[in-house]
């Protein structure tokens, strides 16, 4: 059922009932205003959707213009003077010898290797474009600062550590590697609740936002000014009218075919601030390729939301584009929420005008004295392309190869690094129950090609994949061993790992992975093996297209 077909319907209006044209929520009555309003709301919706895929267009094609526009250039002095032959190949060899000598997985390096050399001019413009995997100067010294303020308000909680270590060893071992390198710690005082589907987070999360008193931060890669939506900003209007310091932040790219630029003016109206992060623009941009992919709600500090859902219509099952959808997602009360107070705070922060003060953000910090029910160990960490440390495929790299009896993994997509398929297929081998669960139903058809042609590689070697019939598995999560698991936005691809700013939590120790050990046994019911089917047979063999597909799946 959703949220209109849940309204009563009375006869009464709100005349009759001696109210304002301002609707009481759930008061059963409907108000001539509202129900015009909602009969609109879906005209409204469509034009806000067309500006947005209208810009997205324009955009794409000023890109292509911008390209076009590079190639002719060479192409025309070429008529006019050879030697710029000898000096485009000698860029070109000098560009493939300095992507060979960087830091990376080869899967990264060989594409564009390939590319370049087999055609320069273009090569070295599409990796001028997308290719670069860092951001302007700019951007990164705006987040040294912003983390050299910030991140310094995370505590190190070296005893809690310890206790993990006591306890459970190879945990210990993830969770000093995340403090390490992104300096967020392990916490045992806080409770965690599991969501199964995205229905039910949404539901508690519109519990806990009526509840807010100081402040509501919400960050997502998309956000869809429609039904699901509506009910979140009703909310938040409400609480941004009674002083709540209300914050909206989501990705540009991620939300342009559902929004467009007059959403942040409406919210910023209704007393809630709202920014986009890196705007999609039509100018060369050399940062657009990195993305906002974190799907986080804190309140005061207190309780916190993260997921593999948007907040769109489809991640709820309001709409179905592509089959039943699932999802799943955690709800933090305790000492970890401080972790995700203090990620929104970073990308708000990064995210101001050069020249703009980072605000003091100790107000938003202040200490609880929640005891938590469970016996939980926790860590919300962040990882984002800025530093170069791939911090969520080595948390993943670490769980598989500390598992000993089974590791599984759901993924809406499947498109690994040479590092995440030997580290895979190594545990298969050693004889750990591998499993991984996939979409059955696509969203992007030629991502689903590729994840699947991944598969022949994976099974021979003792993997088991699976493919949710009923439709679109959206969830990134990961379990093993009934003693560790992951929740979060990382997706086990190129984008998630290498390109785009995410976030996860790693468990251990508490009572939730049993929940989320049952949730992968539910789900691995309704799914179909399709182990055998890549062992042997038609689909064993790649057509040339697909493995064209595959080697520049790091460009997509």
């Amino acid at each position: 059922m959703t949220f209109y077909e849940s309204i009563p319907h009375s006869t009464a209006t709100c005349e009759d009932a001696a109210l304002p044209c301002a609707c009481i929520p759930d008061c059963g009555i409907i108000c001539p205003v509202m129900a015009a309003k909602r009969q609109r709301k879906p005209y409204e919706y469509r034009k806000s959707t067309r500006n947005g895929v209208k810009r997205l267009i324009l955009t794409g094609l000023s890109i292509i213009v911008q390209i076009v526009l590079f190639l002719l250039f060479f192409t025309k002095l070429h008529e006019y003077a050879r030697w710029l032959n000898v000096i485009t190949s000698v860029a070109s060899l000098a560009l493939v010898l300095a992507l060979y000598s960087q830091n990376k997985t080869s899967t990264m390096k060989m594409p564009w290797i390939i590319l370049i050399l087999a055609f320069p001019i273009l090569g070295v413009a599409l990796y001028l474009l997308v290719g670069l995997d860092f951001s302007t100067r700019s951007m990164r010294e705006r987040f040294a600062e912003t983390d050299g303020v910030v991140l310094a308000h995370l505590p190190a909680n070296d005893d809690q550590l310890k206790e993990l270590a006591d306890i459970n060893r190879p945990s210990a071992g993830i969770a000093s590697y995340i403090r390490s390198v992104a300096a967020y710690p392990v916490y045992h005082n806080t409770d965690i609740t599991y969501y199964d589907s995205a229905e039910k987070g949404l539901e508690a999360q519109l519990t806990a936002l009526k509840n807010a008193k100081d402040f509501i931060f919400m960050e997502y890669h998309a956000i869809e000014d429609d039904i699901a939506w509506a009910r979140i900003e009703e909310i938040l209007a409400e609480r941004a009218d009674a002083g709540v310091d209300v914050r909206v932040f989501y990705d540009d790219m991620g939300s342009i075919g559902f929004i467009n630029t007059d959403f942040v003016k409406k919210l910023n109206s209704q007393g809630i601030s709202c920014k986009a992060f890196n705007p999609f623009t039509i100018m060369l941009n050399f940062f657009l390729n990195n993305r906002d992919h974190r799907k986080i709600t804190v309140i005061d500090n207190r309780i916190a939301f993260t997921g593999g859902y948007n907040l769109a219509n489809e991640y709820f099952n309001i709409t179905h584009p592509y089959g039943e959808w699932k999802d799943t997602g955690i709800r933090l009360e305790g000492d970890a929420v401080r972790s995700f107070t203090i990620m929104f705070l970073e990308m708000w922060s990064a995210g101001q005008r050069k020249g703009e003060p980072i605000e003091d953000v100790t107000r938003f910090l202040t200490e609880t004295t929640y005891k938590a029910s469970q016996q939980s160990f926790c860590q919300p960490y962040a990882d984002n392309p800025i530093d170069r440390e791939r911090i969520g495929e080595e948390v993943y790299i670490s769980m598989i190869e500390k598992a000993e009896r089974y590791c599984y993994f759901m993924t809406p997509y499947l498109i690994l690094t040479d590092e995440m398929m030997h580290a895979l297929c190594l545990a298969a081998k050693r004889g750990v129950d591998v499993r991984i669960i996939t979409p059955g139903i696509p969203d992007k058809k030629m991502i689903y090609r590729i994840t699947r042609s991944f598969y022949h590689s994976l099974v021979i070697h003792g993997v088991r994949i699976y493919e949710w019939t009923p439709g679109f598995c959206h969830a990134k999560m990961s379990l093993v061993d009934d003693m560790m698991a992951t929740v979060g936005t990382i997706n086990l691809d190129y984008r998630s790992l290498y390109h785009h700013f995410e976030n996860g939590c790693f468990i251990s120790g508490s009572p939730v992975i049993a929940e989320i050990k049952e949730d992968f046994d539910k789900t691995f019911g309704e799914s179909r093996e399709v182990t055998e089917d890549y062992i042997r047979g038609s689909a064993t063999h790649l057509p040339p297209s697909q493995l064209f597909m595959r080697l520049f799946a790091e460009l997509l």
